[in-house]
């Protein structure tokens, strides 16, 4: 499945590099929760995923919530400051702490029943 065209145009995420990380998490508007999205060119698994966006974009747009991405293979920093040892992943944090992660997609249900679950607490 080919990616997306235009998709960070269609579905909006900020890109961030892991030099920056700290100071954009630490920004005022991060009130509710980060989503940074670790994805890499011609990866598969990145693609299905930025479909599965697309396919219903109002269902992974919560209050509050800001997305971040960044591509690891552009930024080998990111992937070792994290211990990629797959993509995508998503890493969730509120006001700059690490609250969770979500390796490979697990599928629209499974992710929004996880950002949900964070969101509650």
């Amino acid at each position: 499945m080919p990616p997306p065209p235009d998709f960070f145009r269609r579905f909006p995420m900020r890109p961030v590099f892991s030099a920056d990380l700290d100071a954009v998490l630490a920004e005022p508007e991060a009130e509710a929760l980060d989503i940074l999205f670790l994805w890499g060119r011609d990866c598969p698994n990145c693609d299905l995923a930025k479909h599965a966006l697309l396919a219903d974009p109002a269902r992974f747009s919560w209050p509050g919530v800001r997305w971040l991405h960044d591509n690891v293979y552009d930024d080998f920093e990111m992937a070792t400051r994290f211990g990629l040892h797959g993509i995508p992943a998503f890493f969730v944090f509120h006001r700059g702490r690490l609250r969770g992660r979500i390796t490979s997609w697990p599928g629209a249900e499974a992710f929004c029943a996880a950002i949900q679950r964070q969101l509650a607490t």
